[in-house]
């Protein structure tokens, strides 16, 4: 008769498995050393972080173990420094793989609402001001209001339109336009095109390339490589530097310019998803798109508040050169002249 009771229970499913879970720990036991290691904030910016971040994430659940505001978001944070769902991280949070990769979604979209705060482009005179001070201690190139460049961030081969996703070196990735200041904060991020798409097609159409066309800025200019076209706001090299001016030119020019470069791979340094060196990401355009953005905003985080990273000297720079060079355009003669009285002025 017991074991037809049993039967029974089973039946009608009133015998359950009981759950179990994995006990999580305070990561903020520990000091601002490993936090910054694993987390790339220290205790107080985390803190601050995740209160900001919590109405998003705190979300309602019928379960009674919901997931912690500061794991979901320490978590993502780990994953985005390192590029992979460490083992050690897994052990101690007590979060498997596939609750990371379903409230990551929550955090990359917290930490975006918070792009507006971060990044802007400086298109007040204000802010035009400081930058060109900056700007012109380099090395002297005067009325320089930010550096662009593109670089690529690795994906996996997506299941539609794949070919648009294979840039020059033969690589699924997705183009990245970066534009700064020379403090190395970003002023803008488009992360949103397949590898494919050549650089100046995406400043063309990026909201900072049609704002400047149409005068926004009416005393000031982006200093970009050869894979740009001249434009009265966006400065090239002479592509074939003939006088000592223009050997003079070109190489204040390179100088101020390479900000950007090692803007990238401090970016890239500081959230190791990002560089190829860590393989590539395995989710979808969409998502990497999303991350790219996120870790644009956790930079800024980190430039404004001064924190170090220390990287090896192939991580300090980013060169990625566009084979396309433009040759002058003689119909652009304001943006040729403007060049020219650049160099003069050098």
């Amino acid at each position: 008769m017991a074991f037809l009771a049993l039967l029974e229970d089973l039946a009608s499913r009133q015998i359950r498995r009981q759950r179990i879970f994995r006990d999580h720990e305070d990561f903020f036991a520990n000091n601002d050393d490993w936090l910054m290691s694993r987390f790339r904030f220290p205790r107080a910016i985390l803190l601050t972080l995740c209160a900001e971040l919590g109405p998003d994430l705190e979300r309602p659940t019928l379960r009674n173990r919901a997931i912690p505001v500061h794991l979901q978001v320490l978590t993502t944070l780990g994953f985005l420094a390192t590029g992979c769902f460490q083992r050690e991280l897994a052990d101690r949070s007590g979060i498997s793989q596939p609750s990371l990769s379903s409230m990551m979604s929550g955090v990359l979209s917290g930490i975006i609402k918070l792009t507006g705060r971060y990044i802007r482009f400086p298109y007040t005179l204000s802010e035009e001001a400081d930058i060109k001070v900056q700007f012109a201690a380099v090395a002297g190139f005067p009325n320089v209001i930010g550096a662009i460049d593109c670089t690529h961030v690795a994906i996996r081969a997506p299941s539609q339109n794949e070919a648009a996703f294979i840039n020059r070196k033969q690589i699924h990735s997705i183009n990245v336009q970066v534009i700064c200041d020379a403090t190395m904060t970003l002023t803008n991020v488009v992360a949103r095109w397949p590898g494919s798409t050549h650089d100046s097609f995406i400043l063309r159409n990026s909201s900072v390339g049609t704002r400047l066309e149409n005068g926004a800025v009416r005393d000031g200019w982006l200093l970009g490589d050869s894979g740009y076209p001249l434009k009265r706001w966006l400065l090239t090299p002479f592509p074939n530097p003939q006088s000592t001016e223009e050997r003079r030119y070109n190489d204040v020019h390179t100088l101020t310019r390479s900000v950007v470069e090692r803007t990238i791979g401090l970016l890239k340094g500081r959230w190791r998803c990002l560089d190829a060196s860590g393989g590539r990401l395995l989710y979808n355009p969409e998502k990497v798109c999303r991350i790219v953005r996120a870790c644009a905003v956790l930079h800024n985080m980190a430039q404004q508040n001064g924190l170090p990273l220390i990287m090896t000297d192939q991580q300090a720079n980013d060169p990625e050169p566009d084979p396309h060079v433009y040759p002058p355009d003689a119909r652009n003669i304001q943006a040729v002249r403007l060049r020219e009285d650049v160099m003069r002025r050098l």
